[in-house]
């Protein structure tokens, strides 16, 4: 559990405008640090499973938010990832990059069909 002055000095280093406090970008920089402390946790107690649920509970909050940040401010999502160093978002990005090559794939090929589609129509007609 982070203290309120380590709390505080991550809302002022990630807040978006004066009064922020619970912005996504600030809500995921404290989750970051909240998992970084439990990680460093569990290296020490190994056989602690609570502070283990507590953690993967965490580190899926994170993601869901990072996963949102990403679909509303793709800005937002790169700067805050480089900030705070996360693999999870360079995986995310290359997930999405798939993605988006496999749909234009789709489409190129979709497209091929529908032209070879045209053509045997307009030979079917001049014959």
């Amino acid at each position: 559990m982070l203290d309120k002055k380590k709390k505080q000095r991550i809302i002022n280093k990630f807040k978006i405008h004066e009064n922020d406090t619970g912005s996504t970008q600030v809500q995921i920089a404290i989750l970051t640090e909240e998992i970084k402390e439990l990680a460093e946790h569990l290296k020490r107690h190994k056989h602690d499973h609570s502070s283990r649920r507590g953690l993967l509970k965490k580190v899926g909050e994170r993601r869901r938010f990072l996963k949102y940040l990403q679909k509303e401010d793709e800005s937002s999502f790169m700067e805050l990832s480089q900030k705070l160093k996360l693999k999870i978002a360079k995986k995310m990005i290359e997930d999405e990059q798939e993605k988006l090559k496999i749909e234009q794939e789709l489409l190129a090929k979709q497209e091929l069909v529908i032209e070879i589609d045209d053509d045997t129509e307009d030979k079917k007609e001049s014959k």
